[in-house]
């Protein structure tokens, strides 16, 4: 069985299925630190004979956060930057950002053709929502053991939702905020923010794939697919 992980580089959910005997690949155009990678542009190896694949497409202009950037600039209203805060260098605003978020759905979409099972990973509160279709199960990683909250959306074809365990259930810290007693987990403030400080890599910290999650992937090695692409059929 051959298994394609793309967009990725991480070597936790390559090693888990690997240990299934499963061979399986990452592919992403950076560098891994692990032997089963393969260093290239995801679409000269997606058509390519794979029994199934997990994808991790970037999120930066999928996820609905910093919605304002999508928006052309104001300068009447903000004065010599035309938006409500700083623009860091390098960051896509108005119509160029609108661009990129068409070529990342456009990169979405030719997943979703793909003519093997597969499952598409990204931010739970997506344009991909909006554009395509809603995720076919939203999961946390604190459902899967990890002490962290990320609502991640998956967009399944032809695989069967991932199994949760309530016993493995990671409890959050009880904090009150705003007068309410709410759960809190150790990527999270006592408000809800994200600890992650702001940096260079900020994304490519945040867009690190779970423990929990990555075992839970490893579900799909020993699942029976037949049923479900016939039905597809």
């Amino acid at each position: 069985m051959r298994v394609l992980i793309g967009f990725s580089r991480c070597p936790i959910t390559v090693t888990l299925l690997r240990q299934r005997g499963i061979e399986a690949w990452t592919c992403d155009l950076r560098e891994a630190d692990h032997p089963w990678h393969i260093q290239a542009d995801i679409w000269t190896v997606a058509d390519q004979s794979w029994d199934w694949g997990i994808f991790h497409p970037m999120c930066t202009y999928l996820t609905c956060s910093a919605a304002w950037a999508f928006n052309d600039p104001d300068f009447a209203r903000y004065p010599g930057v035309g938006y409500h805060q700083r623009v860091k260098p390098g960051t896509l605003t108005g119509a160029a950002r609108r661009e990129a978020r068409e070529r990342a759905l456009d990169d979405v979409r030719r997943i979703m053709a793909l003519p093997y099972p597969k499952a598409i990973e990204n931010p739970a509160t997506s344009f991909i929502s909006k554009a395509i279709r809603r995720p076919d199960q939203v999961i946390q990683p604190y459902q899967f053991g990890d002490d962290a909250s990320k609502g991640t959306g998956l967009w399944l074809d032809k695989l069967p939702p991932l199994a949760i365990d309530p016993d493995a259930r990671c409890p959050g810290r009880i904090v009150t905020h705003n007068g309410k007693t709410v759960e809190r987990w150790g990527n999270q403030t006592d408000s809800g923010q994200n600890r992650v400080t702001p940096s260079v890599d900020r994304w490519l910290e945040r867009s690190a794939t779970y423990p929990g999650i990555a075992r839970a992937f490893a579900q799909w090695a020993g699942a029976d697919l037949a049923p479900m692409m016939e039905a597809a059929e």
